[in-house]
């Protein structure tokens, strides 16, 4: 299933999302709103506000500040990419070049503090401390997540629960965050939000597990990035630590060089990751991810917004891109 199929029921919603990301993207400095629509534009899948979206109408709510508060978490969530391609030296970012490699280190940098103050200004407008602290720990959190990864660059070493753990931080918590937003707007039960806030952090968590499949099994035309970047980063992701784990000798040397390195024989650790089990097992763990944020919300009231909810996780497990 598409995505613009997936999210179907809230279509509406998410044309109201873009108008008030063009109409809060606007500022008195012309570069700021050049490298906001660059970024913006790029084509992304909108995939956090639509979680806050659908979660909010399956809690039956009625109200406009869903709009506003997706538009949030798009916004958070550019401010981290224009970040992490700075971080990471990329040039390459849905299949065109980075806002960095365009504009420059320091204009992407200073951009992306643009949109995180931006985003504290909207969610003020609220007028709700919960929301506010819901967004305040995510934003933390997210940075302690980049922090976390960049002491695991380069580490061979590195475990399944110390990437696992970054994975959390860094990404599944903003699907977390947005989740259980929706829950509070709606009015939701404690048990309700709780169970938004685990279906976004284990839905976001299958979704950043299929990309590290992705990185080593897809077509770099239709993933928009260079296959291996996140190797070439010197970064281990779980297709990686697991083939420490089960291969070869040969292979355990191979990838180990390449973490320490940030470079080596490419091919050959593609060619030993799919020899072994690691893309398999990294499927598998993002199933039962999305298995559990399936379960999270299996008491929710029927509807077309629920289905969607359960349809997005096979989707998140099964794409391609």
């Amino acid at each position: 299933m598409s995505l613009p199929t997936l999210f179907a029921p809230i279509a509406d919603d998410m044309q109201r999302v873009d108008a008030v990301i063009r109409a809060r993207l606007d500022s008195d400095v012309p570069l700021i709103r050049t490298i906001a629509d660059y970024i913006i534009g790029a084509g992304g899948k909108r995939m956090r506000p639509a979680l806050l979206l659908m979660v909010a109408r399956a809690l039956g709510y009625e109200g406009q500040q869903h709009h506003l508060l997706a538009a949030v978490v798009e916004f958070i969530h550019t401010a981290t990419l224009l970040h992490d391609d700075v971080v990471d030296e990329s040039a390459l970012r849905r299949g065109r070049a980075t806002a960095n490699a365009v504009f420059g280190n320091a204009a992407s940098v200073l951009v992306g503090d643009f949109l995180h103050s931006r985003s504290f200004q909207m969610m003020v407008e609220t007028g709700s401390v919960r929301v506010m602290q819901i967004l305040a720990d995510a934003t933390n959190v997210i940075a302690e997540g980049e922090v976390l990864q960049l002491l695991n660059v380069h580490d061979p070493l590195v475990t399944e629960e110390r990437y696992l753990q970054v994975v959390r931080y860094k990404t599944a918590r903003l699907f977390e965050a947005s989740a259980q937003l929706a829950a509070v707007l709606a009015g939701a039960t404690p048990d309700q939000e709780a169970a938004a806030a685990e279906y976004g952090r284990r839905a976001g968590t299958a979704f950043q597990l299929i990309d590290d499949v992705l990185d080593y099994s897809g077509e770099a035309e239709a993933l928009g990035k260079n296959l291996g970047d996140d190797l070439r980063e010197g970064k281990p992701t779980l297709p990686l630590i697991r083939l420490l784990d089960v291969g070869t000798p040969a292979q355990q040397t191979l990838v180990r060089t390449a973490i320490e390195n940030g470079e080596g024989d490419f091919a050959a650790v593609a060619a030993a990751i799919r020899e072994s089990d690691a893309l398999d097992y990294t499927r598998a763990r993002a199933r039962i991810e999305a298995d559990a944020a399936i379960t999270a919300i299996s008491g929710y009231p029927v509807s077309a917004f629920r289905d969607s909810l359960l349809e997005f996780c096979a989707f998140a497990i099964n794409r391609d891109r």
